[in-house]
């Protein structure tokens, strides 16, 4: 019979962890039972949903903190999210249906680090950071050094994700975000783009991009950024962007998409954000 651990703090979940490295560990469980009939029976569980410590979403004046077992629904509700972080409201309501969304956690999107994880190429253009727990203390993690391959991460046996900590984007920095899938609801990723453009006195100062399912992870399109950087957002800068874009990235072709087409989606969706952020 599997054992079960039900944490009710942060410290006894930490704790539980690294006592349990070969656990399994439970938050939303929307991505493990879809696995459960195709792997072995775990040893034990450590199902983190009952931990009040990992629940929640507080404002500082320079950022957001949002606890890892948050589940989307509280994300896509909270009026600071909503104010500030519109396109991670946006992602979240492309997650699966509403009972999806009412289970599944951002922290759970991140340790799956699937390269389709809807949230993600948006933690990347928001820069975001994890709080990571274990008995040896706390560490900050950069999210763009977080994953280090095909659903690997940084992530150490013994470590919890506490929380994902957000930037707050000044006026002066548009976003946007778009999934591209083959309906309009309830698909998994053929593309997924997002954008960070921070335009000062008609000139993009800097700009980050993440794109998700053209890689074997989340990735951030450094080349783009740079090309994107010091210049207009005008036609020219578009064309810059998705030419530096083509010599970045290697997608896939599979059963969801060709590579070809991804390639031409991704480049396409840069090229309007950056056309967008000289329109606004």
């Amino acid at each position: 019979m599997t054992a079960y651990l039900r944490p009710a703090t942060l410290a006894e979940a930490v704790a539980a962890r690294a006592a349990h490295p070969d656990w399994m560990v439970l938050a939303g469980g929307t991505d493990l039972m879809v696995n459960a009939n195709h792997r072995p029976e775990p040893p034990g569980i450590v199902d983190l949903w009952g931990c009040a410590d990992l629940r929640g979403i507080v404002r500082s004046p320079d950022t957001l903190r949002i606890a890892a077992g948050t589940p989307w629904l509280e994300i896509i509700r909270h009026p600071d999210v909503n104010k500030h972080l519109p396109i991670l409201v946006a992602a979240a309501r492309e997650i699966g249906a509403m009972q999806i969304q009412a289970r599944g956690t951002i922290g759970g999107n991140i340790v799956t680090s699937s390269p389709v994880g809807d949230s993600l190429p948006v933690l990347l253009a928001l820069d975001a950071s994890l709080d990571l727990a274990s008995p040896r203390g706390r560490r900050i993690v950069p999210y763009h050094e977080f994953c280090t391959g095909y659903r690997t991460t940084r992530l150490a046996v013994d470590e919890l994700i506490a929380a994902v900590i957000i930037p707050l984007p000044d006026a002066a920095t548009h976003l946007s975000w778009r999934k591209v899938g083959t309906r309009a609801a309830q698909s998994i990723s053929k593309v997924m783009a997002a954008a960070a453009i921070h335009v000062e006195d008609g000139r993009i100062v800097w700009a980050r991009f993440g794109l998700g399912a053209v890689a074997a992870r989340p990735i951030r399109a450094v080349a783009a950024e740079h090309a994107a950087a010091r210049r207009a957002p005008d036609a020219a800068t578009a064309r810059a962007v998705g030419d530096a874009l083509a010599g970045e990235i290697t997608p896939i072709s599979d059963i969801r998409s060709a590579a070809d087409y991804r390639l031409e989606v991704a480049q396409n969706l840069l090229m309007r954000f950056v056309l967008n952020a000289g329109r606004a």
